[in-house]
């Protein structure tokens, strides 16, 4: 079925020629073309990135992939990118033009080794009854536990390394991983006099697990050689406030919180700190987005990726993640599948709408640090080079060489980002794959809808779901 497919296309390919006014014969010219990788480089011990280097006997521009995307990813430059230790294989590929025949693959391996570190950043100065974090960072990226090996002298948040300093002499806190384990000495200081506090720090807001709640973190306060004794929350626009004793406070407002920023104040006997900073409200999301492929049963084209959306001033950032290449891979489907998979770390658009009576954002993140991915060519459809539908699927560029980008497009929504999607806005995701794992002749594989962009997929494949949770 696959090999049926893919030959389908490469007469699609010749079809779109003639569509061009062009004898189709120079696109089965056919000249060969070998391709040749520099020596490997050899990547010392947690050395995280180094640069590959492959050329074609035509002289036409090489593109990579990442055969290992659990070990190593690999950009358009051959910058190589390793996430863990292992074998990491790049592959080098060439896709053809008029003249060249597509060149055969060639890969090589790359031997990455990395040892596990648990790192404190300095450690804050604290006098008695002050709060104060403390940071550590597994160089794996495993969560952080913590625990204070001094109770009568400190506490610490086992989740945040949030200390409280309850005596004076040395707070010792112990970091600690599934494998590793670190220690950080915080010396406890006698205050030299009683003031007000100092204006809150750190303060960090996200959506809480209530409907229309915020939680609020302090990161530190200086106490002023005095118990704090409470702490007061205020809003801007002004109209929501709340109070607590501890320093995570939850605020309930009166409907949606969004557009709202907040401050903090903090409380002694001597009297109440100037007001923290304001802070947004800031909260981390993953999604997981699916698109139908039937003619690559039973794998589909699937983005796992994550973004940061900011509540308050309305902002989606950091969309970033892997795509599937589901014309790749065995017979087990995600999530055991052995399916390529793409690296798309780079967002560059984020364009307002309203779809079906919800509000919104489409947000979409590129292989490349470029939206070049479709034929911008009027004569095949294309348009600016990378909208959804746009370009009958054509590479950017087509005849040229193919630049190998990718694409995906999700909705978020700017009231609740985990609200369930209905089919207006799953009409509009999308993705598109350019690169040598996801194309066949001149086409690109490609995701959409009828409804909401005019066509279905180059292979019909469709968005079917987002998942999108905190």
């Amino acid at each position: 079925m696959r090999l049926a497919t893919k030959l389908a296309r490469s007469i699609t390919a010749l079809v779109v020629a003639a569509l061009e006014g062009c004898d189709p014969g120079p696109m089965i010219e056919a000249r060969p073309q070998t391709i040749s990788f520099a020596a490997a480089p050899s990547p010392a011990a947690n050395q995280v990135s180094v640069t590959v280097s492959a050329t074609a006997s035509s002289g036409l521009p090489v593109s990579y992939s990442s055969g290992t995307p659990a070990v190593c990813s690999v950009d358009g430059n051959g910058v190589v990118a390793a996430m863990t230790s292992g074998t990491c294989t790049i592959a080098a590929n060439q896709a053809g033009n008029t003249q060249y025949a597509p060149a055969l693959q060639v890969t090589q391996d790359l031997h990455f080794v990395f040892s596990e570190t648990l790192t404190f950043s300095p450690a804050p100065a604290v006098s008695l009854y002050d709060l104060a974090t403390v940071t550590a960072v597994d160089s794996f990226g495993l969560p952080v536990t913590y625990t204070s090996s001094t109770p009568s002298v400190c506490s610490v948040d086992s989740a945040t390394g949030l200390v409280t300093t309850l005596g004076t002499g040395d707070c010792t806190v112990a970091a600690s991983t599934g494998t590793l384990q670190a220690t950080q000495t915080l010396t406890v200081s006698v205050p030299t006099g009683t003031t007000v506090p100092g204006a809150p720090s750190g303060v960090a807001v996200a959506v809480g697990d209530a409907p229309n709640t915020v939680t609020i973190r302090l990161g530190a306060v200086s106490a002023g050689g005095s118990p704090i004794t409470g702490y007061s929350v205020s809003s801007s626009p002004v109209g929501i406030s709340a109070t607590g004793a501890t320093p995570l406070i939850t605020v309930t407002c009166p409907s949606s919180c969004a557009g709202y920023e907040f401050s903090v104040t903090a409380t002694n006997a001597v009297g109440t700190s100037p007001p923290s900073d304001l802070a947004d409200i800031i909260t981390n999301y993953n999604v997981l987005v699916t698109f139908y492929e039937p003619d690559t049963q039973p794998n589909n084209s699937i983005f796992v990726g994550s973004f940061t959306f900011d509540a308050t001033t309305g902002i989606v950032s950091n969309l970033r993640g892997k795509l599937s290449e589901a014309m790749t891979g065995g017979a087990t489907p995600y999530p055991h599948d052995t399916m390529t998979w793409l690296t798309l770390n780079n967002q560059l658009s984020s364009v307002p709408v309203s779809l079906g009576g919800m509000n919104g954002l489409l947000v979409t993140t590129f292989r490349l640090d470029t939206t070049n991915t479709l034929s911008t060519n009027p004569t095949y459809g294309g348009t600016d080079g990378w909208l959804p539908g746009s370009g009958m699927g054509l590479y950017f560029g087509y005849p040229g060489a193919d630049p190998g980008n990718a694409y995906v497009t999700i909705f978020v929504n700017t009231a609740d980002p985990v609200a369930a999607l209905g089919q207006p806005q799953i009409d509009k995701l999308a993705y598109a794959d350019c690169t040598p794992g996801g194309i066949m002749g001149a086409s690109c594989m490609t995701g959409t809808t009828v409804a909401g962009y005019g066509t279905v997929g180059t292979m019909s494949g469709y968005p079917v779901s987002q998942v999108t949770e905190e």
